[in-house]
């Protein structure tokens, strides 16, 4: 009889589509929380629809509301979600290894994390951390992550949220592009080079990048549309590297970079982005020896740098 009702259960991600629409009664706060688009959320919770042959939300002009079989089922998934993630979280309670997966953006882990982990090893040699690289926020109940360096606005409902550091924007480019004729001594010279860029997911109507940082310049003469793009900000920053164009350095992920001479800024201003890194986990997990110590030292690492925090 179990084994039947399994087989007609819809697909986790829509149902975790759904309750996030359920509790937050707003989609765009649902796809901010799961870091997925407006319309993807739209998609799961339709298809959940047209699988179970109901409708779960009124759409209204204002704001959704959930019909009568909508909350019934938002309910028992929130309540079927939580004690997964209670069984996931007293199963990891008990192990006794000395791994921690920690999950991040490729980018941070790069150009941040792993150039200063060796200090971590040398003061923790009985922790192993394993980096779990991800441009999707981390689902705790279904993956093996311990803990996870977030980037965005700071709402992740439901879990234990410190914020890291902030950060800031500005230029940078190979230091061969600040010699010849066409050299970069202001704003305005940049429309003499590629620009690069590297996809952000907006949230909450913030999108870090040239946009943002030209109209905070005051440029008006560069279309801050054109250029390069790449999925990824380590991809960006060596593409700079290689004098292939002029980035958009975010604080901590162009700092090493700066102090070796790969990199330099040619002018400025500093544009704070509006993200910033954030230290995420259930909140449960606060209360396990190895994930305090990693978190403790990941705050005394953002203390040494010149970030904003």
């Amino acid at each position: 009889m179990a084994n039947t009702l399994f087989r007609h259960l819809p697909p986790i991600p829509s149902m975790r589509a759904f309750e996030a629409a359920a509790r937050h009664m707003n989609f765009t706060r649902a796809a901010e929380e799961l870091g997925l688009t407006q319309s993807a959320i739209s998609h799961q919770i339709r298809s959940l629809e047209d699988r179970l042959g109901l409708q779960l939300f009124l759409r209204q002009p204002r704001q959704p509301r959930l019909t009568a079989e909508g909350q019934r089922l938002a309910e028992a998934v929130r309540d079927g979600l939580s004690r997964i993630a209670e069984a996931v979280a007293g199963l990891r309670e008990r192990r006794d290894d000395g791994m921690l997966t920690v999950s991040l953006l490729p980018g941070f882990a790069v150009k941040w994390l792993f150039p200063r982990l060796i200090r971590f090893d040398q003061r923790h040699p009985e922790i192993q951390i394993n980096m779990a690289t991800t441009m999707q926020l981390v689902d705790f109940a279904a993956s093996e992550a311990d803990l996870a360096i977030c980037y965005g606005i700071g709402r992740y409902a439901g879990l234990a949220v410190e914020r890291l550091m902030g950060e800031e924007m500005f230029p940078v480019c190979a230091p061969k592009l600040m010699r010849g004729p066409r050299a970069l001594r202001q704003p305005a010279d940049l429309a003499n080079h590629v620009l690069l860029h590297d996809d952000i997911v907006p949230l909450a109507g913030i999108q870090p990048g040239w946009a943002m940082w030209l109209e905070a310049a005051g440029v008006t003469s560069v279309d801050p549309a054109r250029g390069r793009r790449f999925g990824q900000a380590d991809v960006v920053l060596q593409a700079a590297a290689d004098g292939l164009g002029v980035a958009l350095g975010r604080t901590a992920l162009v700092q090493d970079d700066l102090a070796a001479g790969r990199l330099v800024r040619p002018f400025g201003p500093n544009v704070p982005s509006g993200y910033a890194y954030y230290i995420v986990c259930p909140k449960k997990a606060l209360e396990r020896k190895k994930v305090a110590q990693f978190r403790s030292w990941l705050l005394e690492e953002a203390g040494r740098e010149p970030a904003k925090r």
